[in-house]
């Protein structure tokens, strides 16, 4: 993985049983590109160590977990390493509340934690947990579509990415902050697409960048705000000025729909931005949460 990720997964800490991974120590953002810097996924990966082996465990989107799993798989070569799509098999559910109920979660010993970053919402720092395990064993908390609402808009609010089937291969890294949010480490050694990531880092060939941004949904086509929907500019309408990179409602504002967006920069400057067509719904942008690493 040191040899495919744009992050380095050498020295991170272990995280041992009932312990959650967390800080950059011990979980790490990592994008996965391919030959043109373009990423294919990203992930956040912690090391927990099993009884009989060293295990890196990646939390990736279930729509591209296998593909990206054979991938890597490719690369094993003589290394004694098994690559493993768990998804079938373990289940995955995100908390998220205080910092003092997220320290406290409990959990059997099969299964494994990574703590997100936290993210402000409406004033207050909300604690995030990613906890996975065999199914047969996970103990499984409570199930609505208000809750899974509510973690979406936590992690499009993050303003960091997560790529999905829809979205691969759309961007170089610093095209939706990679490096801004700590996904990029540009002091380790070569991993696929890594000449071209660095060459827009150094050169400042990057000319789009991810942005947040909030639309009016009541009368809102939900099919025009799903990860790789395309944004036009009204002074440009004959090509598109961006996509939307993850959507998601907003629960304590009706008919909010808050969005990751990757746009031209030029076109984040002055003018109106619009989802699906020139004439379809106005964005309105956002401050993003972290400052950006200038390139």
């Amino acid at each position: 993985m040191q040899n495919q990720l744009t992050n380095s997964v050498l020295g991170l800490t272990p995280t041992l049983a009932e312990q959650q991974a967390y800080g950059y120590s011990a979980a790490r953002l990592v994008g996965y590109c391919n030959p043109k810097g373009r990423l294919l996924a990203s992930a956040w990966i912690g090391l927990f160590p099993s009884a009989t082996d060293d295990r890196f465990i990646l939390f990736i989107s279930k729509d591209i977990a296998a593909s990206t799993a054979k991938r890597l798989a490719m690369y094993v070569l003589r290394s004694k390493v098994k690559v493993i799509d768990l998804s079938a098999k373990w289940a995955v559910h995100g908390l998220y509340g205080s910092v003092n109920q997220i320290s406290d979660t409990k959990r059997n010993a099969n299964e494994v934690a990574l703590r997100l970053p936290d993210v402000l919402i409406d004033g207050q720092s909300v604690a995030r947990l990613l906890m996975a395990g065999p199914k047969d064993d996970f103990i499984k908390g409570q199930d609505s579509g208000e809750i899974l609402n509510v973690w979406n808009e936590l992690e499009v609010l993050s303003a960091i990415p997560r790529i999905v089937l829809a979205t691969q291969e759309a961007f170089v890294p610093q095209m939706i902050n990679f490096e801004s949010v700590a996904g990029v480490d540009f002091k380790k050694g070569c991993y696929p697409g890594q000449e071209i990531v660095a060459r827009s880092q150094y050169r400042g060939a990057i000319k789009r960048r991810l942005q947040l941004a909030h639309v009016d949904g009541a009368s809102l086509d939900e099919g025009l705000v799903t990860p790789g929907a395309e944004l036009f500019h009204d002074q440009d309408p004959t090509q598109p000025a961006g996509i939307v990179v993850l959507s998601a409602w907003r629960s304590s504002e009706q008919n909010r729909m808050d969005l990751q967006i990757e746009c031209k920069l030029e076109a984040l400057e002055n003018g109106e931005i619009h989802i699906g067509s020139v004439t379809g719904p106005v964005l309105k942008t956002d401050a993003l949460p972290y400052p950006l690493l200038e390139i």
